[in-house]
């Protein structure tokens, strides 16, 4: 590698050079290691900054400062190595865009503990290191609790008191997270950037499987996650299906010429030559019902995190309009409680004090029974669809709703018994 100045490059111009033929190499050893990963590695565009210590994106590029990387480089290797991937992996398990409401020091801290406990089980020559004290003790944790995604390694922290979270900060901390979309207001970056790194984690999961070789352990470690971020933004799509079209109350800056506007503004000082139409029609969901199979052969914590999982989906922007009606069975062989939602606000109040009431056999049928009967009393007249959450082992009804129902199952399930009219969807399965 060539490292001499050219003569009239200022030192300025130098340094970048010489720090993207270093990320080059560290590409390159990366690459040797994790040949299915070549597409992710190099998806990112490079840009000097000089305000950071350490890598950072914001899911499009990759910002480095690149002084420090040419003083790092000679010492430490294997560190620039770590967080290249680190901030790769970022970006391929999504965990720019899934904040969602959750305080960010504490979602950057499990998004970087998630990414290194990865990192630190690949056992590849170009990442591996020693495993401190501190991290064999939180893996264990994790393992022992399966805490093995960020959304459950950021619950475990908020149990935690803050000298073993900041602890846990010191240890973890690799790249810079300045660049991540803040939710407060609108991302800098567009959804173009989710799409590409949602296509590439599926191309680099079908790579691997394709090789046809079978995967170390560190790798299928990986390759899990990737599959499962795929399940979740399979069933986000999935519950977009039972979304409909209304007219919503909010300023739509799409129907009215803003030039008109100001200059009116500007003219008489109060008064716009136009007003913005106050209503735009979305695509959202409005009316719904889930029903929790909580028969005894199910798991009352599996229940609690589907309905954690597809709260959050509900809850995410755009998804469903901010008043609108859901109800909540708890059904075994008979409905045990229905619980009325009329604010999207009161999802995570619900999920609070929520318990799994039942423990008898399975039958689904009469939680069927029970909606038609809301139906005639007048409730539910806009009913988009139903969730059904089990695991398979019951009764359906022979007749067709007239609604869609979309039976969610946490893995394999009967599928002969499943009535064709019915929608499926296989939470922990490839599908």
């Amino acid at each position: 590698m060539n490292l001499s100045k050219r003569q009239g490059q200022s030192e300025e111009e130098w340094q970048n050079q010489m720090a993207e033929k270093l990320l080059r190499f560290v590409q390159n050893e990366l690459y040797q290691d994790l040949r299915f990963l070549d597409v992710a590695l190099s998806a990112l565009s490079w840009q000097p900054a000089e305000s950071i210590r350490t890598l950072a994106t914001d899911g499009s590029r990759l910002y480095f400062p690149a002084e420090r990387i040419c003083k790092i480089f000679p010492e430490n290797p294997l560190y620039l190595n770590r967080v290249y991937l680190h901030t790769v992996l970022h970006c391929l398990f999504a965990h720019l865009w899934l904040q969602q409401g959750r305080k960010r020091p504490r979602w950057d801290l499990a998004c970087d503990i998630e990414v290194e406990y990865v990192i630190d089980h690949l056992e590849k020559k170009s990442v591996r290191r020693a495993l401190s004290w501190e991290r064999r003790k939180i893996y264990e944790v994790m393992e022992e609790k399966k805490l093995l995604s960020a959304a459950k390694i950021y619950d475990y922290l908020a149990e935690i008191g803050n000298d073993e979270r900041e602890k846990l900060r010191r240890e973890f901390y690799t790249d810079n997270h300045k660049f991540w979309p803040q939710e407060e207001k609108p991302s800098p970056m567009p959804n173009p950037a989710r799409e590409m790194w949602d296509k590439i984690s599926r191309q680099s999961r079908m790579q691997e499987e394709r090789r046809g070789v079978e995967p170390e352990e560190g790798e299928q470690s990986l390759l899990r996650r990737l599959k499962a971020d795929r399940s979740k933004r399979s069933y986000r799509d999935f519950l977009r299906k039972f979304a409909v079209l209304r007219e919503e109350m909010q300023c739509d800056p799409d129907t009215f010429d803003v030039n008109f506007y100001t200059y009116g503004l500007s003219l008489y000082g109060n008064m716009p030559l136009i007003e913005p139409v106050e209503t735009r029609e979305v695509m959202r969901i409005q009316e719904f019902v889930v029903v929790l199979d909580t028969s005894y052969s199910t798991d009352g914590e599996l229940i609690k995190g589907f309905l954690r999982e597809t709260f959050t989906l509900l809850t995410e922007k755009d998804s469903f309009f901010h008043k609108c009606h859901i109800r909540i069975l708890q059904c075994d062989d008979a409905v045990r409680e229905d619980t009325r939602i009329t604010d999207i606000s009161e999802l995570d109040a619900y999920l609070e004090r929520f318990t799994v009431i039942g423990g008898g056999g399975t039958d689904f049928r009469p939680a069927f029974s029970y909606v038609a009967g809301l139906r005639e009393q007048g409730e539910l007249r806009e009913l988009r669809g139903l969730l059904y959450f089990t695991d398979g082992k019951g009764t359906y009804p022979a007749k067709r709703p007239e609604y869609d129902v979309a039976f969610i199952y946490l893995d394999e399930y009967e599928r002969s018994k499943v009535p064709p009219w019915a929608m499926r969807f296989e939470i922990g399965g490839s599908r």
